[in-house]
């Protein structure tokens, strides 16, 4: 069944690291970690299917005619990825970037401004793995962020 989950990730589905402008951080962003899968509403049913195998995140449905099970959190994301990365075959490079943000975030004791633009600057070849058109968060608007409130160190 995981191979199966696997292709449906490889085509129908995507692996996402973002940074999520937050006005409640200090450093001003969060880096979300996310896993999605699309299907016509009318096949919905399939990925109820898939949220009982996996058990973790939502489904909703977009006025497009599409539904998106959807997985967020670092937890969760590294479970899944796990799971299914000896069967993900186009997606590989995204899987494995994702995988070693999650264990850098993780490994993280004190998450400092510089740490925050440093893995900031990992997240962003998700924008050329993803062929991503509309993606406005990037490092260099994280480090301009930094800047004008002085708290990145030189």
């Amino acid at each position: 069944i995981l191979p199966y989950i696997a292709g449906f990730l490889d085509g129908d589905g995507c692996v996402m690291m973002q940074l999520v402008y937050r006005h409640d951080y200090i450093l001003g962003y969060q880096i979300r970690a996310s896993i999605v899968f699309y299907q016509k509403t009318q096949y919905k049913g399939f990925l109820v299917w898939l949220k009982k195998k996996l058990r973790f995140g939502y489904i909703r449905e977009r006025n497009d005619n599409i539904s998106e099970y959807t997985i967020v959190g670092q937890n969760e994301v590294e479970k899944v990825l796990k799971l299914l990365q000896p069967h993900i075959r186009l997606k590989k490079r995204q899987t494995k970037l994702a995988l070693e943000i999650i264990k850098e975030l993780k490994s993280v004791k004190r998450f400092t401004p510089n740490i925050l633009l440093q893995i900031a600057k990992k997240v962003d070849q998700f924008g050329k793995l993803n062929y991503s058109k509309k993606r406005t968060n990037t490092s260099k608007k994280v480090e301009a962020y930094l800047k004008t409130k002085n708290l990145l160190s030189p």
